[in-house]
């Protein structure tokens, strides 16, 4: 038995969540059920990051406090886990959980070596909270949301992250830290070789409306979102108040796995791994990189309301079909557009047409024609199936290839369908037959339990007797 840790980002909470947030929630809800299943102590931890600037704008546009306006909009994100049948283990809300000022505070001093104070004037995207150089502007607008940047004069504190340039290379071209996939790995290098410069960590009281944790020692600055967000990976397994906690699920923890999105790389693979660096504090073991997900080939974003909510699509297809839809059809690399007729396309044939109709034509035949028995030793391709499948998801899960790992649960589905078609046990009322085929469809409950739990359930319970039922039923 082995300790595993795994985290989504913590979204800002200045709009309902979309399609987008649902991908990642999946993810690593898959991730943590596959682990438990196999044995292991399991860590899943999510959150919302609620001290942003853009939040507080949300807020005035409301015309409500910034504290009022996050809470309603976290339970937003708090229904959206629910409404996937996620389970995680802890939820931090970085404006409102005692243990996150607590720990932010402390991570602040534990850094305080690499801390400076100074004047600067800045090209600022407030969509993404950073600055940006000129260079890296597209036309002028940020990469990432296509605004024009603000042109910010502020005094703030500086993290010294050109400090940490060598190490950094190392530590990510050597895999101390892995960065996956290799071609996000690369991006990392690349950006860390073309130098780095240090980087604000606070912000002026007035231009954060009062909203944010206060720089300890210094009333007039609040903490900057991203130096605070960072730390609730720390701060949930109880950094600066629970010293027990902390080293069990993150000093001491074999496996620290961060799962995020491209847009939020270098905060994660740069500045955080400095920040620890700073603070004496072990590192994440794997930072994980999902590509986005596109609405008519632009990327979704809350404020743009350019998606549907994703709640709404579970309330009318239900969570199979938008979990399976978000493991099987999301790329590994490259961006990946989501409509509705994809999810209920994908559905009908993995799960109606493949899985749920292979479940249904057994569990009928055995009530039917009466208790299955005995081996098949015509069954020889599905035997196959149903042996590579458990090592074929542990290999494809380890390297978050989720679309390889759903398939290994198709590939028994579709050799199962072809083994009834040429085995025909409704005409020689073949028990052996239907032997081999509960031993499947209970195998295929048992693979699908970290991808669609409450699909797996109902498929174990049928092959022991309960009332029958579509599995998966068709969707129009």
């Amino acid at each position: 038995m082995s300790r595993y840790s795994v985290t989504t980002s913590i979204p800002y909470v200045n709009g309902k969540p979309h399609i987008g947030h649902a991908l990642e929630l999946v993810q690593v809800d898959v991730l943590a059920r596959h682990r438990r299943q196999r044995g292991d102590e399991v860590r899943a931890q999510t959150g919302t990051d609620d001290n942003a600037l853009k939040n507080v704008q949300s807020a005035e546009a409301e015309g409500v406090t910034p504290a009022v306006y996050v809470a309603k909009v976290a339970e937003r994100f708090v229904g959206l886990g629910a409404a996937l049948e996620t389970r995680f283990d802890d939820f931090v809300r970085t404006s409102a959980d005692p243990r996150h000022a607590t720990g932010v505070r402390a991570l602040w001093e534990a850094c305080a070596g690499d801390f400076y104070r100074r004047g600067y004037t800045g090209l600022y995207c407030v969509g993404c909270e950073v600055f940006y150089v000129p260079g890296e502007l597209v036309d002028g607008r940020c990469p990432e949301h296509g605004t024009v940047p603000e042109t910010v004069e502020e005094d703030n504190w500086f993290f010294r992250l050109s400090r940490y340039q060598e190490r950094l290379e190392r530590i990510v071209s050597d895999d101390v830290v892995r960065v996956e996939p290799l071609s996000r790995k690369r991006e990392v290098l690349a950006f860390l070789r073309s130098g780095l410069e240090d980087f604000s960590v606070s912000r002026s009281v007035e231009r954060a409306r009062g909203w944010g944790i206060p720089v300890p020692g210094d009333p007039g600055q609040v903490v900057y979102v991203w130096f605070d967000a960072l730390a609730n990976y720390l701060t949930g397994p109880g950094y600066g108040t629970d010293d027990a906690g902390f080293r069990r699920w993150w000093e001491e923890c074999p496996e620290r796995v961060h799962v995020i999105g491209k847009g939020i790389i270098r905060f994660h693979a740069v500045y955080w791994l400095a920040m620890l660096l700073s603070a004496g504090l072990a590192l994440p073991t794997t930072i994980f990189v999902h590509e986005y997900l596109t609405a008519g080939g632009r990327k979704i974003s809350k404020s743009a309301g350019d998606a549907e909510d994703p709640v709404d699509v579970v309330a009318r297809y239900g969570s199979d079909a938008v979990r399976w839809w978000l493991l099987s059809e999301v790329a590994r690399a490259g961006d990946t557009d989501f409509t509705v007729e994809r999810l209920v396309a994908r559905a009908n044939e993995d799960l109606a047409n493949n899985i749920g109709n292979l479940v249904n034509r057994t569990v009928s035949m055995i009530a039917r024609f009466g208790p299955a028995e005995g081996d098949d030793p015509g069954a020889t391709a599905l035997r196959r199936a149903r042996a590579e499948a458990a090592g074929t998801i542990d290999r494809a899960l380890a390297g978050f290839d989720f679309r390889r790992a759903v398939e290994a649960v198709t590939r028994i589905g579709d050799e199962a369908n072809r083994y009834v078609e040429a085995a025909k046990p409704w005409a020689g009322k073949d028990r052996a037959v239907l032997g081999e085929l509960l031993a499947t469809c209970r195998d295929l409950a048992e693979h699908l339990t970290p991808f669609l739990p409450s699909a797996a359930a109902r498929i174990a319970a049928q092959c022991d007797g309960a009332a029958i039922a579509p599995v998966f039923p068709r969707l129009g």
